[in-house]
């Protein structure tokens, strides 16, 4: 598992994680953590997590490890390797594969935007017929917490889009998943991302924005959380099946 700053753990998958048998080792690259060679990796199913950076600001001298992280996750992917990256971690997946990212804008002209707080994303294929989407609604409640959007590889395949970004969840092949939107997230690691990064909602939301979000969180997190955790467990079986 890599991770990126304190705050943004594995939550959900990573309690799926260990139900299903599998250890959880986290990486710190931000911390001067080693990436390991993807040749020595049986077995192994990468989780890339989110971070409050972008995988644009890679070429600042201060997150120079973003640039390693991403080389190592490009070689991890040519060799077809499960991997599951989530927010920023979706983002290096999509870049690592071809792709490309850039700020979140709509209307015309153009405005910038930030999708922060729980909005549905909705299919673009039908969820019966993609082993990945088995046993979820046309249409789900996340959590949204994001100003950029990805551009996605020529093979990627677009599955969920959100009213705003319609680069939401996507795979890659049958190896690689990418969630932009957060299903991981529980009621006390979200009370923690509001504390920690409040003028970021606030910027997105307003200044009524972190109490807004709580009470959001109030109304639907439960049923989030309890939805989140079919999604990801059934990533998590989808991947297993890609490791010889």
């Amino acid at each position: 598992m890599v991770q990126h700053v304190d705050r943004e753990g594995p939550d959900l998958i990573g309690s799926l994680a260990r139900d299903q048998g599998m250890r959880i080792q986290t990486i710190r690259p931000d911390q001067g953590d080693h990436l390991p060679n993807p040749d020595d990796c049986p077995n192994t199913i990468a989780l890339v997590l989110g971070g409050p950076m972008g995988v644009n600001e890679r070429y600042q001298s201060e997150l120079n490890w973003l640039q390693r992280e991403l080389n190592w996750l490009t070689a991890w992917h040519q060799q077809n390797k499960p991997v599951i990256g989530i927010c920023l971690g979706a983002q290096l997946l999509a870049v690592a594969a071809g792709g490309s990212v850039e700020p979140l804008q709509i209307g015309d002209p153009p405005q910038p935007l930030r999708e922060v707080g729980i909005g549905a994303i909705h299919w673009v294929i039908n969820p019966n017929e993609e082993p990945w989407l088995q046993g979820l609604h046309a249409s789900e409640l996340v959590l949204h917490w994001h100003g950029d959007r990805i551009r996605l590889p020529d093979n990627a395949t677009l599955l969920g889009s959100s009213l705003h970004c319609a680069e939401q969840v996507f795979r890659i092949n049958h190896h690689a998943i990418g969630l932009q939107c957060h299903w991981e997230v529980t009621g006390p690691s979200l009370e923690q991302w509001i504390t920690e990064d409040y003028d970021y909602v606030v910027g997105a939301m307003g200044p009524d924005g972190p109490s807004a979000l709580r009470q959001q969180w109030d109304a639907t997190g439960a049923a989030i959380e309890r939805r989140g955790r079919i999604a990801l467990a059934q990533i998590l079986s989808q991947l297993s099946n890609q490791i010889p």
